[in-house]
Order: structure tokens, then sequence, then C-alpha cells
């Protein structure tokens, strides 16, 4: 496919910069949806904010278990288009869908009961509510949410990535018209919109509705792309390929589940966060959600360029070209580190302007203020470590992203957290001193792994996968 054979550095750059812009436009719209959240839930009040805030990460400490196995298609996928048979890539999508629905069945249990522990955990009540109502109406879209990870694997695989911006766009406008809507209620709205003024303000559980709806939006539009795409056969793929396989779905699972447990293991941790800030008090939690989900914003452009990466090294591992591997996963590399260390000295520069964009609560503006420094700090770990695991998935490792996680922040992080945080009487900033701490170790583990790891001969994953139902290639 074209665009795949870079020779030089040069060549690799810009054609790691073809595929990543609109793979990190769509990151940056998916966590685009949560700053337009914080912000409208930050203008009903602090206790609506920090609710949504803590649901929000609730959600997805489950969700992204879920969301790392169906990432065990990545490298799947993009070694079968670097081995150029783009049958096997459509049979593994096919399984992707069928994937989705089996794991969103077992993780809807957790997020069911994840609501009725809140307020036995030391939540306030009225943020308790907000958040369980935020985490019910989240999980009707978790099905789709993970849908529309198996779709934007195929796509970004085969080198078609302008679905996922124009699903990203769609899916930004929805939620902005539905959060102003559904947060606030529609009574302020004028008389001629009729029906749509009887709509009750129903604030975290308003911004959980309209999310859930984007989701699915986002979803159609991909699977719809995905139909799109040849299949490279003469005429319809046999109708095995639209059969559920077991051993297909057994190997995604296996090498996406380590990639899940090391998501759950780098999300818990900054979900404990949100909890241990919830624990010192609304403003806390309320300043803390606000200046995660902007640092979310550009940690998912960072993800995007590691998607990139995770494509462009698969490929080469899948045409067995080690050198071209290496160097396209530490051309993503160097690209997040940079893009990252802009936002950076941003974050440096203007903390109480993009303070004051988020919330006009005034309090909560002046705790966020210190935050956004602390996360300035983190920036260029944060993109290595990105990049890192996405580079490390499309060479078919999962497993040491996991212990990498385990180390990094758990052992590390985890135990500042609690000492600056609560030991030393620095409160929320503590917490941030924690964040700090796990992202450096990460980063650093990820990048030598990866050097290690690509100074020699990189084989394609091979399995049940990579056999075709009607024996060869199509």
């Amino acid at each position: 496919m074209p665009g795949f054979r870079s020779s030089t550095l040069r060549e690799e750059l810009a054609a790691l910069a073809r595929l990543a812009a609109p793979l990190a436009a769509a990151q940056a719209g998916q966590a685009l949806m949560g700053v337009v959240d914080t912000a409208v839930t930050g203008r009903a009040g602090a206790v609506t904010l920090a609710g949504t805030g803590l649901g929000n990460a609730l959600f997805f400490t489950v969700a992204v278990l879920g969301m790392g196995v169906m990432m065990g298609l990545d490298p799947l996928i993009a070694q079968a288009f670097g081995a150029d048979d783009p049958g096997r890539a459509r049979r593994l999508a096919w399984q992707g869908g069928f994937l989705a629905f089996h794991v969103s069945a077992w993780l809807a249990v957790p997020l069911a009961l994840l609501p009725w522990l809140l307020e036995p955990a030391g939540i306030e009540p009225a943020v308790a509510a907000e958040a369980g109502r935020y985490v019910l109406w989240r999980l009707p879209g978790l099905p789709f949410l993970l849908l529309y990870v198996a779709g934007r694997a195929y796509l970004q695989a085969a080198g078609r990535a302008r679905p996922m911006v124009v699903a990203t766009i769609a899916a930004n406008v929805a939620n902005l018209l539905l959060d102003v809507l559904l947060v606030f209620g529609g009574a302020a709205l004028p008389d001629w919109t009729g029906p749509l003024r009887l709509v009750p303000a129903l604030g975290a559980a308003g911004a959980a509705i309209a999310t859930t709806v984007c989701t699915a939006l986002q979803a159609l539009i991909l699977l719809a792309a995905v139909r799109a795409v040849p299949t490279g056969a003469a005429g319809p793929l046999p109708a095995e390929t639209r059969r559920q396989d077991r051993a297909t779905l057994w190997l995604a699972a296996r090498v996406g589940f380590p990639t899940g447990l090391h998501l759950v293991a780098e999300v818990a941790f900054f979900s404990l966060a949100t909890f241990l800030a919830a624990r010192l008090g609304t403003v806390a939690v309320a300043a803390h959600q606000l200046a995660i989900a902007v640092a979310t914003l550009t940690f998912t452009v960072a993800v995007g360029i590691g998607q990139a990466g995770s494509v462009r090294v698969g490929r080469f591992v899948g045409g067995r070209d080690r050198l071209r591997a290496r160097r396209a996963g530490l051309t993503a590399v160097g690209a997040a580190a940079g893009y990252m260390a802009c936002c950076g000295l941003g974050f440096l520069a203007l903390p109480e302007l993009v303070a004051s964009l988020m919330t006009a609560d005034l309090e909560v503006r002046a705790a966020a203020v210190p935050l956004f420094r602390l996360a300035a700090l983190f920036q260029i770990a944060d993109g290595v470590q990105a990049a890192g695991a996405g580079v490390l998935r499309g060479a078919g490792e999962t497993r040491f992203t996991l212990l990498a996680n385990l180390l990094g922040h758990w052992a590390l992080g985890l135990p500042a957290m609690l000492l600056l945080a609560f030991g030393a009487g620095l409160g929320v900033v503590g917490l941030w001193w924690g964040f700090v701490v796990g992202l450096v170790a990460v980063a650093v583990a990820l990048l030598w792994r990866f050097l290690r790891l690509s100074a020699r001969e990189l084989a394609p994953m091979v399995g049940a996968a990579s056999a075709s139902p009607a024996g060869g290639r199509p």
C-alpha cells in the first residue's frame, strides 16, 4: 500500500505524519468530548462537575479493560495488511465485532455495581449520587465504544483514517448541543423550540446520555467506512468470514488482554487519584477534574501518534523488515515527545487562561493553576510512554507495557502520591507529583524495551488468525 515503504528517516516522518494527523485528530476529538462535558458541567456547579469527573473516571477504569482487549486486533490486522493479505484483515474485523459484544457482556456487571459502592467508600452523598447516575447512563454505550475500537483498528491499518475524523467531528458537534440541553434542561430555550423546552435538567446524567448517544454515532460511521474498504477478493468473501471463529477470538483476546490490564493499571492509577482528590473535598476534586481533562486532551494526540507508529511498525514486521520497523518506532516516539514538549510550554505560560476557560468558579480556578504547572513537567514523559506502548504493540509486545505500568505507577508513583498528598500535606498538588514520578518511570522503561526488542529480528504473529477459512489467500 502506498506510504508504507519509506526508506529514509525523512520519508518515514512524512509517512508517519500523514497517518498520525487524522488519528491524532480523532483521539483529540474523543478527549474533547470529555473537555466539553467538563466545561458544561463546570458551569452547573462544583457538585455536578465533581460527579461527572468521578463517574467518568470510574466508567473508564472498567471500560478500558475492554478497549485494551479489543486493541489486540491492532497488530494482527496491521501485520495482515503488511503481509499483503487484505482478506485476512477483513476476517479479523468481523471477529472484532463478535469480540466487542462478548467483552461488553462481561464488563456490564461490575459497571452496574459500581454506583452502590461510592457512599460506603467515603464519597460525599451528593457527589456519589451524580457519579452513580453518570456511570449507569454510560453503560448502554459500552458495546458501541468497543465496536468503535475494532473499526478504528481496521481503518488505521488500511491507511484510511479520515472516517475517524468525520465521526469525531460529528460526535463533538452533537455532544456540545446535547450537553447543553440535557445538563441544564430546556426551560431557558425560546418558545419556538416546542417540546425541547420540556427536557428536565439532568446534571451529570445528562452529560452521560449525550456521550452515550455520540459514541453510538461514531461507531456506526466507522462500521460504514469499514464496509467500503476493498478486500482484494474477486467477489464477496465466503460466508465463513462473517461467522464467529473461537480460535481467532482467543488469539485476539490473548494478544489484547495484557494491553487491557496495562490500560486498567494506568487508568486505575489516575482514577484512584480522582477518588483521593474527592476525599480532599469538592473544590479539590473539581480542580483535579478540570486539569486532568485538559491534560488528557494533549495526551490523546500523543496516543494518536503512537497508534500511527503501531501501524507502521506492525506493517514492517508483517513484511519482515526489522530495520524499517525500528526506525518507524523511534520516529513515532520522537514525534510524540516533541509535540508534548510544546504542550508543556503552553501549560507553563498560560495556566490561568486555561483554567478560566473551563470554569467560572474562582476557587476551583485557583486550585487548578498549580496542577497545570505540574502537568507541564510530565508532558514529554507522557508522550514517550504513549508512543512507546503503541510501537511495542505493533511489534506484538503487550506484556512488558503491563509490567512497566505496574512498576512505574503503582510501585513508584502511588507511594510518592500518598506520601506527598497526605504525609507532607500537599493535598491535590501532592497527588500530581505522584503523576510525575510514575510517568517518567514508565516512559524510560518502554523506550528501553523497544530499543532492546528492535535490535533483533521481529517475527510476525502467527496462529489461527493467519489461516484463511477457504485455505490460503483470497
